[in-house]
């Protein structure tokens, strides 16, 4: 046998064999257990509108920002900001520290607490940077489970769906319901709210949205959060607050962020976690905050040690260009007052939607009271549609959104106003 000849009965058997053990893998995966996980209900929605080539698809379910035209929005803020990162030469891509940029840190704590905030001046406040808000809640949530003693957190009824998975399924919180939502009247069950709170026990956390309640879009009255303070004092409660849509709600940074205040100012030590994502558009970025109040500047110079030392197995240090952006707009007067302006526009943008789905709805002839389209604030609006009716305006209407009838405001546009006011009429008179 030639040395051709040879080296060619080599190579056979080395596939021969190579078939033989990919063979044996694909049959015998030491993953061959792992279940396919279930779709994210959130994410999955938007992967499913992807799918559908309909020419009629309206996806209400993305939890961002879109134009007249249904396309993301870049503020011309965050670009002017970029721009400026990009032509400064002395910048570099050095690790962060692990609590992130200390004038990052800063800026977000005037911007949620106030300038003038007492907590702030007296060096009672920890914060980190972290991955955007559901960072903060892990980060914060890790944080609880090692060294705060009440292992028991309360959410509202409904919540975002990632607080469940946060609390509960990740960091092995007991996880317990108040109620918030009241299907009936499409408001805030307040009294429940209440009694539910007056029953919890001493020192467990409660974790509050700040402003435009995800998915139910209804925010407590400033009398109403006066009673909720009271029931937090009485009870020695932890707020967890979960700031998500600052300045984004109504148009107006200090309007959302006073319930935050009202409750710092009464001497509470509480908990709070930040997003960038949807009041500078910095979805992607991963840009966020979480500050933990304490009593004592040397308590609040523990937690921040303990802050880090959870983030270092986490991820180390969080990244560098989004926080970049939000200093660069926080800190420049002109770019932060163009900042304001264009939350104003946004917001106002999601309230003309709302004014014109309530009158597409009267003009169709939809059944029922639709007040509450136009009540509720923020990204969502908790429409009140059940599950059939939400399948169906998936399936014979091509409507995506989460199927307990939340609907992002945000990704309406006024020609399609009527489409949808359309849609719910058959789903609300047919299912």
């Amino acid at each position: 046998m030639s040395s051709i000849q040879r080296s060619a009965a080599a190579v056979h058997r080395l596939q021969c064999l190579e078939r033989q053990f990919t063979h044996a893998e694909q049959t015998s995966s030491v993953w061959a257990h792992v279940p396919q996980a279930p779709a994210d209900p959130i994410l999955g929605v938007t992967q499913a509108f992807q799918a559908d080539t309909d020419g009629r698809r309206l996806n209400l379910g993305v939890g961002a920002y879109r134009t007249e035209e249904g396309k993301p929005l870049v503020l011309s803020a965050v670009r002017q900001a970029e721009q400026r990162l990009v032509a400064d030469l002395s910048r570099n891509k050095e690790y962060r520290p692990m609590g992130g940029d200390p004038t990052f840190c800063k800026l977000s704590r005037e911007l949620a607490f106030g300038s003038d905030c007492p907590v702030s001046a007296a060096e009672r406040v920890a914060t980190v940077q972290t991955l955007s808000g559901t960072g903060a809640l892990r980060v914060g949530a890790d944080f609880l489970k090692r060294y705060y003693p009440t292992k028991v957190v309360y959410l509202p009824d409904p919540t975002w769906g990632n607080h469940n998975n946060i609390f509960g399924n990740a960091v092995g919180l007991e996880v317990r319901k108040y109620r918030y939502y009241h299907p009936k009247t499409r408001g805030l069950d307040y009294q429940g709210l209440i009694d539910d709170l007056s029953s919890a026990p001493y020192g467990a956390v409660v974790v509050l949205h700040a402003c435009a309640h995800n998915p139910t879009g209804v925010d407590p009255t400033m009398d109403q959060w006066g009673g909720v303070l009271r029931v937090v004092h009485e009870r020695r409660l932890l707020p967890f607050f979960d700031s998500a849509y600052q300045g984004f709600a109504s148009g107006d940074l200090d309007a959302d962020a006073a319930a935050l205040r009202m409750f710092t100012r009464s001497g509470l030590e509480l908990l709070l976690s930040q997003s960038y994502a949807k009041n500078m558009g910095l979805y992607g970025e991963r840009a966020g905050a979480l500050s933990i109040v304490s009593h004592c500047p040397a308590a609040a110079k523990r937690v921040q040690s303990q802050l880090c030392a959870v983030i270092r197995p986490m991820y180390s240090s969080p990244p560098m260009h989004g926080a970049a952006i939000v200093v660069t707009v926080l800190s420049d007067p002109q770019l932060y007052s163009l900042w304001k302006r264009e939350l104003a526009d946004m917001s106002a943008r999601i309230q003309r939607m709302r004014t014109a789905l309530k009158s597409a709805l009267l003009d169709v002839g939809c059944p029922g009271n639709w007040d509450h389209i136009t009540n509720q604030i923020g990204m969502f609006s908790f429409t009140g549609l059940n599950r059939t009716q939400c399948e169906n305006m998936t399936k014979q209407w091509h409507v995506y959104m989460t199927m307990d009838g939340r609907i992002s405001m945000a990704g309406l546009s006024a020609s399609r106003a009527k489409y949808l006011a359309e849609a719910i009429k058959d789903s609300v008179t047919n299912c």
